[in-house]
């Protein structure tokens, strides 16, 4: 269900504020495509009446959240606050960008952390290599859990319960044969993923853990597809690989 839907399932409640719901429809629409956007297009990008959006609109520039001519509306730079306050409660996004870049010092390639949400993963963290990969990622960039190394990694990790509900909502193709490779993932303790969203870009992936040993996030290193195989990466990756999930640990993913 959708923030705009959930708003408009009912009034307020004990656990439901519509009004919030509401706001945050609007903002999330107002992060996606154009740079600016008139009230009709958030109505209808959020399924809410425009003089709801319209009263979000203004109460969003009047916090200093949002500006607007009248005509079209864009968020500001406060609206950053709010992702960083989720990024700033993320002791491995705290602690992880010295890891990320050692461990791109050491392996020459671009290094990321990320963590699940829904049926994505999010980037938190991003050290690029000096060569330019096909795939441009920055962070809060999203990808398909199931398509990528640090998605397995995740996968692979989730109680039964949970990774039937990603495979009901998400419904990855070959979900019988994503089930064996996730297995095998969380046996050998890492994941190996090579041109599976785009043919040119490979990865290795590692958790990294909280001090009771629960994952909580993800650290990979990708390259160039072709420049290494499975085997090969897993000889110069993996201990530069598990070396870093356990440095970010140590300086308090978990607590």
């Amino acid at each position: 269900m959708t923030a705009a839907e959930d708003g408009e399932a009912g009034h307020d409640s004990e656990t439901h504020v519509r009004a919030i719901a509401r706001g945050l429809a609007v903002i999330e629409a107002m992060g996606e495509g154009a740079a600016a956007h008139t009230i009709a297009e958030l109505a209808a990008a959020t399924a809410l009446p425009r003089s709801v959006v319209r009263r979000v609109l203004l109460t969003l520039c009047g916090l200093g959240y949002a500006r607007g001519d009248g005509a079209r509306y864009a968020l500001t730079p406060r609206a950053l606050k709010l992702g960083l306050s989720y990024l700033g409660s993320q002791p491995a996004w705290r602690h992880g960008q010295v890891a990320l870049e050692d461990l791109r010092a050491e392996t020459g390639e671009s290094c990321s952390l990320a963590v699940l949400d829904g049926e994505e993963i999010v980037y938190l963290l991003r050290v690029p290599s000096r060569r330019i990969l096909a795939m441009s990622l920055t962070v809060g960039s999203r990808l398909p859990a199931h398509a990528v190394s640090l998605g397995r990694v995740l996968l692979a990790h989730l109680d039964d319960e949970a990774l039937e509900t990603y495979l009901e909502r998400a419904a990855p193709p070959g979900p019988r044969r994503l089930r064996t490779q996730l297995r095998a993932v969380r046996e050998q303790g890492y994941a190996w993923v090579d041109g599976v969203l785009d043919e040119a870009i490979c990865g290795l992936a590692v958790p990294v853990r909280d001090a009771g040993g629960a994952v909580v996030a993800a650290v990979n290193v990708s390259t160039i597809s072709g420049k290494m195989d499975e085997v090969q990466a897993r000889k110069r990756l993996l201990v530069p690989l598990r070396h870093a999930a356990e440095q970010i640990r140590a300086l308090g993913a978990g607590r």
